[in-house]
């Protein structure tokens, strides 16, 4: 993690920020290999643009911390403690006494805590750090790649789960039991987000709530799951059919796989993030469904399940190796049904390969 400190270290000393106060668990994660949730307990990093980086935590978390391979202070705080406190009287320790410029991740740190923040300090200017940490985060290492595969094999494992679980009469939330206990089995502690499984009309709302809703033949069945796996995150959808399919829902189908094709043919280092999304939307719209295609065409993969960047056609960057982020095109209608078809994608240097691997050609369940 070293590498990383120092990179956010090297751009403070670069844009005259005297020093940044991380307070996200995810970026706390990247910074320091630690992955926690302190609840309503302060968690925190301040990096330096020379000196050593200081962190501070729940005191019942400080050993995890270390083991975790942190070298640096931490602050390990009681109940009873003031971290603020704690967190000035070790910058005036270490010499670091006028702050004029401080960064923080604005989207993050919650108004109470800024304030907290900034009152150890007189007259300090805001800074914004977040962009640099997401610019950062966005071109995994190998070592992420390797973790991301894992938690988008697991992922796989969820939809066949799924899928056997089907039967006449079963549930949403049954089957949505199944795959979230055999998940538990392979040592899955906590899934990206709700897990979405849903029948017949309700698959056309594209974030349903799962219920009591029985399957019966002609349903169209949507999957939409994730896994956390040390860290980071899969997420994929797939829909089927259950016993049989007609001409309307095997039309929809058809172009939901024409769209998320059009987006992976041009998914490679230098394209147009927007693109992507202008890519599958033409084919939907040309079917005569753009309107019922809500929602951008996916978004940025990692520690979150939703992060940077957001993948919508006014997104003007560029796609670069190392990249991972979702292509989740859909078509919803609450009279037939939805269909939605995501896959975890990873750029190459030459074009793309897809971490999900579940196939995507319509399969009816018998």
């Amino acid at each position: 993690m070293k590498h990383r400190l120092d990179e956010l270290a090297a751009y403070l000393k670069e844009t005259g920020v005297d020093a940044a106060f991380i307070n996200s668990p995810e970026n706390f994660f990247y910074l320091t290999g630690f992955l926690t949730d302190p609840h309503e307990r302060l968690l925190g990093l301040v990096v330096f643009p020379e000196a050593d980086p200081i962190a501070v935590l729940p005191g019942m978390e400080k050993a995890q911390l270390q083991e975790a391979g942190w070298t640096y202070e931490i602050i390990g705080y009681a109940d009873h403690e003031d971290p603020w406190q704690m967190i000035k009287d070790s910058m005036n320790q270490a010499g670091i006494t006028n702050l004029q410029h401080a960064g923080i991740e604005k989207e993050v740190l919650s108004y109470g805590r800024s304030e907290s923040f900034f009152a150890l300090f007189d007259n300090v200017k805001v800074h914004d750090v977040e962009g640099k940490l997401n610019e950062m985060r966005v071109v995994k290492d190998e070592q992420e790649i390797a973790v991301l595969k894992e938690a988008a094999e697991l992922a796989d494992y969820g939809v066949k789960v799924g899928t056997e679980a089907l039967s006449e009469g079963v549930t949403e939330m049954e089957v949505l039991a199944a795959i979230e206990y055999e998940l538990k089995k392979k040592g899955v502690a906590q899934m990206s987000f709700s897990t979405m499984v849903l029948f017949g009309e309700k698959s056309g709302h594209p974030h349903g709530n799962p219920g009591d809703r029985r399957l019966k033949e002609g349903d169209l069945v949507l999957f939409d799951l994730g896994v956390v796996w040390k860290g980071y995150t899969s997420d994929i959808t797939r829909t089927f059919a259950f016993r049989s399919v007609d001409e309307k829902q095997k039309a929809i189908y058809e172009t939901v796989l024409e769209a998320l094709n059009a987006s992976l043919a041009i998914s490679r280092p230098g394209t147009r993030v927007g693109d992507l999304d202008t890519a599958a939307r033409q084919v939907i719209t040309e079917a005569g469904y753009g309107e019922k295609f809500p929602h951008r065409i996916g978004h940025g993969l990692g520690i979150n399940v939703h992060e940077f960047p957001s993948m919508s056609h006014l997104n003007d960057g560029v796609l670069k190796e190392g990249m991972t982020y979702t292509i989740e095109p859909g078509i919803y209608d609450p009279e037939i049904g939805g269909v939605r078809i995501e896959d975890d994608v990873l750029v190459t240097p030459d074009g793309y390969v897809t971490l999900t691997e579940t196939p995507k050609e319509l399969t009816i369940i018998k």
